[in-house]
């Protein structure tokens, strides 16, 4: 005799984070809960979380009503305008999550080390966020500690977005993520936050050989 499937569970009263809150079990990973946060009209923030999950990316994120819009970027952001790279956007992020630099435990839903590369505000150079997003072209300025200016983001097609670098004087050829790729609130390495995170031996070697590879990059 089957057993009767598990119903879903409903997720209704988080709105844009209902699908943030079912991939994520929040009694296991240490990951705030989403929630939706006010509409703030002070200074937007944005983040950049270096991730070590199944593979190496980084998660840009920019502050917009009430939750963080999530792009996942495999090669990390470039400051030089010629080298567009390529974003995947994922699910909105509560803005609780621009604190979170730590391990994912093995097992659950991006299980691996995230830690907090750049953050700082943002702010649009469109008179409507919502209107750009829908037609694909989102231009904005940042005002982080590694990443700063103009920039855009082109969608390609449904969530494939090119996240691009205007030409000022921050523009340069010279590999941003190989030149400063230590967390901006610990200073520590993706092997150091997995050490003090309590990460597998599966993940440490995983963020120890992320850590390599910008080494060798910055050579």
């Amino acid at each position: 005799m089957r057993r009767p499937r598990s119903k879903p569970p409903d997720l209704k009263r988080f709105g844009r984070l209902a699908e943030y809150n079912l991939k994520r079990r929040f009694d296991v990973t240490s990951e705030p809960a989403g929630k939706l946060a006010p509409v703030r009209k002070k200074r937007l923030e944005f983040v950049v979380q270096k991730h070590r999950a199944s593979r190496l990316h980084y998660d840009f994120r920019l502050e917009h009503d009430g939750v963080m819009l999530s792009w996942a970027v495999p090669k990390g952001p470039s400051l030089d305008p010629s080298n567009k790279r390529f974003a995947m956007q994922t699910e909105d992020h509560p803005i609780e999550y621009n604190q979170f630099e730590g391990v994912i435990p093995e097992g659950e839903y991006g299980a691996g080390t995230v830690m907090i590369w750049d953050r700082g505000t943002w702010e649009p150079e469109v008179e409507d966020v919502g209107l750009a997003l829908r037609k694909g072209d989102l231009k904005f300025r940042l005002y982080g500690k590694k990443l700063q200016g103009p920039w855009v983001l082109v969608r390609m097609r449904e969530r494939q977005w090119l996240l691009i670098k205007h030409r000022d004087k921050a523009a340069t050829t010279r590999d941003i993520t190989a030149a400063k790729p230590r967390s901006v609130v610990s200073r520590r390495t993706l092997a150091g936050i997995a050490r003090a995170g309590g990460a597998s031996p599966r993940q440490l070697a995983h963020a120890q050989e992320a850590d390599a590879s910008s080494a060798v990059r910055d050579r």
